[in-house]
């Protein structure tokens, strides 16, 4: 589904740690980012990531749980990428109007280490795809 490796950013500094090595990369906010950052956060960093980094090659998902209205907020928000689970009723509606603006709605989270979380020492190692164990 997923042919980068897939980095879960929470602040713009671990943004700049994502893309600063050049390698392409999926940028994957929180769970339910949406919830309690919103669109125009997330929006907002992304820009300042491809700014500063314009050779990355990137794409961002914007995670909106369990919550359509979110979702169609950041679709509206022109957010290209989102995370919705699959479970919510209007899931079918979310996917029509996503593939009407040429957005993607995603039901799974890619697998990703997450930077909040202390996974940024073996950041090259993983867009790298450099499997080979490494002491920390």
């Amino acid at each position: 589904m997923f042919s980068r490796s897939a980095v879960i950013v929470h602040g713009i500094d671990q943004v700049r740690q994502a893309l600063a090595p050049g390698q392409p990369v999926v940028l994957l906010s929180g769970l339910g980012a949406a919830l309690y950052a919103g669109s125009f956060w997330w929006r907002g960093m992304m820009a300042i990531g491809r700014a500063e980094y314009p050779a990355t090659p990137m794409v961002d998902i914007l995670d909106c749980a369990g919550a359509p209205g979110r979702a169609l907020e950041a679709l509206r928000a022109g957010q290209t990428a989102i995370r919705l689970d699959a479970s919510v009723p209007a899931w079918p509606r979310v996917c029509a109007i996503a593939d009407g603006l040429g957005a993607r709605v995603f039901a799974q989270r890619p697998p990703a280490i997450d930077l909040g979380h202390g996974d940024g020492w073996r950041l090259d190692a993983w867009l790298t795809g450099d499997t080979t164990p490494k002491l920390r």
